[in-house]
């Protein structure tokens, strides 16, 4: 991906084996902003991999960046076979104790190198994981090695402009109960152009995007008040891509 001028802070990757059962119970803590966001995306996610890898019988799926298994766990109580990974040993250990079809098989691994042959799955997801990673590009380009020919890259991230610095950024920042400093930082977000031209350098194309945002209702405005995301705190698609957007893309073969 083309280099950018914004400031080089590191991202704080270290916050998330810490959370515990705090990943499934916490409202003061932006955990719970991701809960809120898999309760719109693990349904797209599942219409996608099944509309695009033509049918609903079970299909091999990989869950990069899968922490504490909102995602893997979803999919497997749909029959998927999935497996998920990360490197964060405590959110696996979370996700296997909600993992009710015990069937996921998840997996402590880099995603720089992931630990599979080639063609091994038929959709790999990276939801809200691009974000927290230096090299794009190499993760990137393991996913679609790893993706049979036909096969479907699914991705949840963040845009990269002043906007979604003020609104992603600092809004959680300033209104969320417990946010960590450098959960997110803005050279590491990515232009939906840019995601683009690297899905089709690795061997991918028909990218498709969507954009996202929170609903402005009563939970959200609770939000801004009290720092709290309560449990009826929602988000729905947008045309607009200014901000957050999920998308999709298949491997060439």
């Amino acid at each position: 991906m083309e280099p950018n001028t914004y400031p080089l802070r590191s991202v704080n990757n270290t916050i998330y084996a810490a959370l515990g059962d705090r990943w499934y119970d916490a409202d003061d803590d932006p955990v719970a902003l991701l809960r809120a966001e898999s309760r719109l995306l693990n349904p797209w996610v599942a219409r996608t991999i099944e509309e695009q890898t033509l049918g609903a019988a079970p299909r091999t799926v990989l869950d990069v960046g899968c922490g504490a298994g909102f995602l893997a766990n979803y999919l497997a109580a749909r029959g998927h076979r999935v497996t998920g990974l990360d490197t964060a040993a405590e959110a696996l250990d979370v996700a296997r104790t909600h993992d009710s079809t015990r069937t996921v098989s998840y997996r402590h691994g880099d995603a720089n190198a992931l630990p599979f042959a080639d063609g091994a799955f038929d959709a790999v997801c990276a939801m809200d994981f691009l974000e927290h990673v230096t090299d794009p590009g190499r993760v990137i380009a393991e996913m679609s090695r790893v993706l049979a020919p036909g096969g479907i890259f699914v991705f949840h991230t963040f845009n990269r402009n002043p906007l979604a610095w003020l609104v992603i950024i600092k809004g959680v920042e300033w209104f969320v109960q417990n946010t960590p400093k450098d959960m997110h930082v803005l050279h590491l977000f990515h232009k939906p152009a840019d995601l683009e031209k690297t899905c089709r350098a690795h061997g991918m194309d028909s990218v498709r995007f969507v954009g996202s945002r929170p609903r402005l209702g009563r939970a959200f405005w609770n939000m801004l008040r009290t720092g709290v995301v309560a449990p009826d705190f929602t988000f729905t698609f947008t045309r607009s891509t200014l901000l957050a957007y999920a998308g999709h893309a298949r491997r060439v073969g």
